[in-house]
């Protein structure tokens, strides 16, 4: 695997930078149009709230009267009690007469002669606030005209605001959005490091570069495979699929194979599907789970022709192994016959016993090669055979038996399977049994049909097991069996067959198979 550079930033550090340096630009841009936008509004209620008051005061009958008599005891008692609710103006000040102050907010003012700048009510109206100089410094000041009921302006009002107060208020503004754009940013910065932290977990601990060369040679290798590899989620939508099952099958068809593995969550191995094209293809369908949830499926799809052909290469070198093993113990038990009747010097019985067995196993032999033209399942009889004979059952080949794969074709491993069980199941049968044991099996074919049959003469099945012994994990032999006849029936009714049972206690068991087209 291609090894991380050194310069590249590990996930963690990277979300982490990008993720500060995001936040920490968003919280500078909206923590500065913020304040800008505040402070804009604190100007604009300010001056509202200074017009507000000069004009209110300003229309007072009391006020209009104080400054047509002079009187400034009415006025200290009016403005007085008014300050009082006036948290937000620092200054009130009355300019009557002759630019007499009547009234000022610091009381050794009242009575002076007010010496700033004018108010020009002619151009900019009764009522407009400027920055300007006073007594107490620089200040937001509004002037608003006190005029008679004539309309002639016969003073003026001042609400004022210091700047030096101004600016504490600003200042506040200020430390408030700064306080809380450092407080976003370590919000920020401890939610980073959990992020990449959850994030590189999910990967498993591995960095992007690790991942994605990882998901490469994952990626290189199913698509290498012969087998076809299908993946789906939980809704059955299909997140992989190679090369190999798009050639064997249409995609559009592809996620209704798992259906069937989602809603059960259950393993099946060499099913077989029927394709559009008509393909021969076996599927194996397993379920991905999370705890005990169905969370996806995963199907791997082969090709039945080559499959089969290994599968019978297989099955019948095994048989043929199995045929040699029991004829060589089978043979060497009439050695020790035919060394008896020598020892005791009975030549022609012994004569006799050679070409008796001779034949026999020479005519059954070549009945099943004749007649079977599978060699698979002709090397399976051959070694049942040889076995039935170990446990001195006669083996019985029906005459009229004949199988040719060109007029129906079942695959040779079904047969196998099908054929191999239920003989081993007689065998076990007639085990349990003394007296005579037999042993009938007969196969036939033709172009749109095929029958199986094995008969034998053991112990027989009782009728409350009867219904029974088709059932998964069902056994009259104990534990570790009762899975074969549930097999073979799974297979046989995968290729539309169906198989039946008779049987009699002591007296034996007839399985019947069959196939049609």
């Amino acid at each position: 695997m291609k090894a991380p550079n050194k310069n590249t930033l590990h996930l963690q550090q990277y979300i982490f930078k990008n993720q500060l340096i995001m936040i920490v630009i968003l919280s500078l841009i909206l923590g500065t149009v913020g304040i800008f936008v505040n402070l804009h509004e604190e100007a604009v209620n300010r001056d509202k709230n200074l017009i507000n008051v000069a004009e209110t005061i300003a229309h007072s009958d009391t006020v209009k009267e104080a400054i047509e008599s002079d009187n400034t005891l009415i006025l200290k008692e009016y403005l007085k009690t008014i300050e009082k609710t006036l948290t937000d103006i620092d200054v009130i000040s009355v300019v009557g007469h002759s630019d007499i102050r009547l009234y000022h907010t610091n009381k050794d003012l009242i009575g002076t002669t007010f010496d700033g700048t004018k108010p020009d009510f002619t151009t900019n109206g009764d009522y407009y606030s400027v920055n300007e100089s006073g007594p107490s410094g620089i200040q937001r000041r509004t002037y608003a005209a006190i005029r008679n009921d004539n309309g002639e302006v016969t003073g003026f009002l001042m609400t004022i605001m210091l700047m030096q107060n101004i600016r504490a208020k600003r200042l506040r503004t200020i430390v408030i959005f700064a306080a809380t754009m450092i407080l976003a940013i370590i919000v920020e910065f401890l939610f980073s490091l959990r992020v990449g932290k959850r994030v590189r977990d999910a990967l498993m601990g591995y960095e992007p570069d690790a991942f994605s060369s990882m998901y490469k040679i994952r990626d290189n290798i199913l698509e290498s495979l012969e087998e076809g590899i299908i993946a789906v989620n939980e809704k059955c939508d299909i997140e992989y699929i190679n090369k190999a099952a798009l050639s064997m099958i249409d995609k559009s068809d592809a996620a209704k194979l798992l259906n069937y593995t989602l809603e059960t969550g259950e393993k099946e191995f060499s099913r077989p599907i029927n394709t559009f094209d008509g393909a021969d293809i076996i599927i194996d369908r397993i379920p991905v789970k999370n705890d005990s949830k169905t969370i996806g499926a995963i199907g791997i799809l082969h090709n039945r022709t080559e499959y089969t052909r290994l599968a019978e290469d297989l099955a019948g070198t095994k048989f043929l192994v199995d045929s040699m093993r029991a004829n060589n113990h089978d043979f060497t038990n009439k050695l020790h016959v035919i060394l008896g009747l020598l020892q005791m010097e009975n030549y022609d019985e012994a004569m006799h016993y050679i070409e008796d067995i001779t034949m026999v196993e020479r005519e059954l032999i070549s009945e099943i090669m004749h007649k079977v033209l599978s060699p698979s399942v002709a090397a399976l009889l051959i070694g049942k055979t040889a076995r039935a004979s170990e446990l001195n059952v006669r083996f019985k080949f029906n005459k009229e038996s004949y199988y040719n794969p060109e007029e129906f074709c079942i695959p040779d491993d079904v047969l196998i399977t099908v054929i191999g069980n239920l003989i081993d199941n007689a065998l076990d049968s007639m085990n349990e049994k003394t007296g005579e044991k037999e042993l009938y099996v007969g196969i036939f074919s033709k172009e749109d049909a095929l029958l199986i049959t094995v008969d034998d003469t053991g112990i027989g099945i009782s009728s409350e097991n009867l219904d029974k012994i088709f059932e998964n994990g069902f056994s009259t032999k104990g534990h570790g069996h009762g899975t074969g006849l549930y097999q073979i029936k799974n297979q046989i009714e995968a290729y539309k067959g169906t198989i039946s049972v008779e049987s009699e206690e002591e007296s034996g068991t007839s399985f019947t198979v069959s196939f049609t087209k």
